[in-house]
């Protein structure tokens, strides 16, 4: 009871609906592992193609400092270095940022830190498309995520992406 109560919260916390027992039991059976068993979520790519040369692209992304520019939840943050963590306010509070190390791969993953503690990982990629770049970022749908959740996240990492190109474009 204390670990279902404990799971209420949780998703309370979130602005989610209360959720039914079964979805409670889904959310538990997906949260936790079991020994032997991996968990993977639903993924979902969302991709723009640049015209500007990858390196270009690869540099404005992989810098933290520009994300204001380009990423709506931190449009109104400026990105402040502390060790190897960025540290920003957000719609949710304060969050932290780490960023892969910088890469000839094109690869500008990070991970976000919230409020909460919840920790989430954000891949994105800027990989050569002829002469322009092509942007993709992976969306996982998470377990605490209702349909709607996962749409309303996909249109804005969209909208976001779609700011991304006219910043670089315009450039």
């Amino acid at each position: 009871m204390k670990k279902r109560f404990e799971t209420l919260l949780v998703v309370l916390s979130l602005g989610m609906a209360i959720p039914s027992l079964a979805q409670i039991k889904m959310f538990k059976s997906v949260a936790k592992p079991t020994k032997g068993i991996m968990v993977t979520y639903p993924a979902k790519p969302l991709s723009i193609s640049i015209n500007r040369n990858v390196n270009d692209v690869y540099s404005f992304m992989s810098n933290p400092e520009n994300m204001p520019l380009w990423a709506a939840g931190l449009s109104k943050a400026k990105m402040e270095k502390s060790g190897d963590e960025w540290i920003a306010q957000s719609p949710m509070g304060k969050v932290k940022v780490r960023f892969a190390e910088k890469n000839k791969f094109g690869v500008v993953d990070h991970d976000v830190t919230l409020p909460s503690g919840e920790v989430n990982h954000n891949p994105l990629r800027a990989v050569r498309n002829g002469d322009g770049t092509e942007v993709t970022f992976t969306l996982y749908r998470l377990p605490r995520m209702t349909d709607i959740d996962f749409e309303n996240d996909s249109k804005a990492v969209q909208k976001d992406l779609e700011q991304l190109k006219r910043v670089l474009e315009n450039k």
